[in-house]
Formats: structure tokens, C-alpha cells, sequence
């Protein structure tokens, strides 16, 4: 009882706090969000994308995303450096088990019905992200949600039976990583800058407002994150015992 009460006033406190010493909100828009905004949706050369967050990203500090972008995926390499296996040892972790409880049917059920939502709401979320909150990372992200429900309720081995091994992640996400290469290189082709959008890459195509550069972008990233994080996900799932046998572990 006393742990809820303390709660209850820690919270109340935090609550009160920030009330009293609220951030004051500006009236107006700041000369440099004007900049944004009018370089951003309207203007001959914007992308014409609503979703400003996005075209900041990608359009006035690409680089600075392009490199984040890279730590992500130096450390995804890393972790993958830690899990290298040989032919023999790879062929060994991909052995099913002849004895594997299932998990019961309603549950095995229910995760193919959320997979299947999950996939349209991350796709959703990548292809959108020059409309709406969201893009390729966050997109990508909520895709590898996905087989990590399947690891779970099926095992690992249920991927790599319908053809999603690591290596194949990886191929994904190699893809995903040229296509951002290509995009931000296509404009010196035509004597531009490297990542500049307009007007090398139309605003919309057949009255659909695509941003630009942007939904190309974010596709990519869509593919490489969530491929990464898959790749990551089934050397986390290789069974214990396994990986004992293959580092002379007795015990």
C-alpha cells in the first residue's frame, strides 16, 4: 500500500511539475521553420511532402541521416561478425530437432493474423512516410516484428523452411542498402548534388504525390532494416545447445 501511495505522489508531483514549468509554446512560425515549410510543401523545387520531418531528413541533413543510418547497420555487421559460422556449422544450426513440442493451434493462429497485419501496417508506414509520421526506419522496424513472432511461435526453423535464412536477410538488406547508395547518387549523373532531390526526382507521378527522392528512400530502408534485424533475430534463435557443440562447451 505504501509503494502505491508513493507512486501516486511521485506521479501527482511530475504531473504538477510540468505543468508550472511548461514549455512555452511560439505563436508564430520561426523564420527558419518558414523556410522549411515553403522549401518543404510549396515552391516550384520542393518536394512537396507534408510531412516536413521527413524532407529535413533526408533533403537538408541527408548526410547526417546517411551516416546515422550507417552506425545502425556497423552495428548489425558487428553482431553478425560475432555469430560467424562455417559451411558445416551453418548446415548444423539449420537441423531441426526431431523432437519439438508445437505451440497450441489457437496461438499459432493468431500469430499468422497478426503477422499478416503486421506486415501491411509497417509497409504502410515506410510508403506513407512522406505523408504521414514515419518512414523507412520506423517502418522497417516494426516489420521485423514479424518473423520474431514466427520464431516464437513456430521456432526459427519455420523461416528458414519457407526460404528466410540469414543469408537471404542479408541479401534483403544488401539490396536495401544500394538502392539508398543509388538514390543519393543518381543526381551527379545529371551534374547536380549528391542526395538532392528536386527537381531530379518528381514530386508526383500520375497525380500521386510521391516527395521526391523521399519514398525511395524509404523503401530501402524499409528492406534494410527489417532484413537486418531478421538476420539478427535468427542467430539469436539458434538453440543453446547447438551453439555449445560448436565452441567445445561441455557444459
Amino acid at each position: 500500500m505504501k509503494r502505491w501511495v508513493t507512486l501516486i505522489l511521485l506521479l501527482a508531483a511530475v504531473i504538477t511539475l510540468a505543468y508550472v514549468f511548461q514549455v512555452p509554446q511560439p505563436e508564430d512560425v520561426r523564420p527558419l521553420g518558414e523556410f522549411y515549410l515553403e522549401n518543404s510543401y510549396f515552391g516550384d523545387y520542393s518536394a512537396k511532402s507534408p510531412e516536413v520531418i521527413t524532407s529535413i531528413l533526408w533533403d537538408y541533413r541527408g548526410i547526417d541521416t546517411l551516416f546515422e543510418t550507417a552506425v545502425f547497420f556497423l552495428a548489425i555487421i558487428g553482431s553478425l561478425t560475432v555469430f560467424r559460422l562455417t559451411r558445416e556449422q551453418e548446415k548444423e544450426v539449420k537441423t531441426e530437432p526431431t523432437q519439438m513440442e508445437p505451440l497450441p493451434l489457437p496461438i499459432r493462429t493468431v500469430t499468422k493474423v497478426i503477422v499478416a497485419m503486421i506486415l501491411a501496417v509497417s509497409a504502410s508506414i515506410a510508403l506513407h512516410g512522406h505523408l504521414t509520421p514515419g518512414g523507412g526506419f520506423q517502418g522497417g522496424s516494426a516489420l521485423a516484428v514479424a518473423p520474431l513472432l514466427i520464431i516464437a511461435a513456430y521456432s526459427k526453423y519455420a523461416l528458414e523452411n519457407n526460404g528466410l535464412d540469414k543469408t537471404r536477410a542479408l541479401i534483403l538488406r544488401s539490396i536495401g542498402l544500394l538502392g539508398i547508395a543509388l538514390v543519393a547518387l543518381v543526381p551527379l549523373l545529371s551534374g547536380s548534388y549528391i542526395m538532392q532531390n528536386q527537381p531530379i526526382f518528381p514530386a508526383e507521378i500520375n497525380g500521386q504525390l510521391i516527395g521526391g527522392s523521399l519514398i525511395y528512400y524509404n523503401f530501402f530502408e524499409f528492406l534494410a532494416v527489417g532484413a537486418g534485424f531478421t538476420a539478427v533475430f535468427l542467430l539469436l534463435a539458434i538453440p543453446e545447445e547447438k551453439f555449445k557443440k560448436i565452441l567445445g562447451v561441455r557444459r
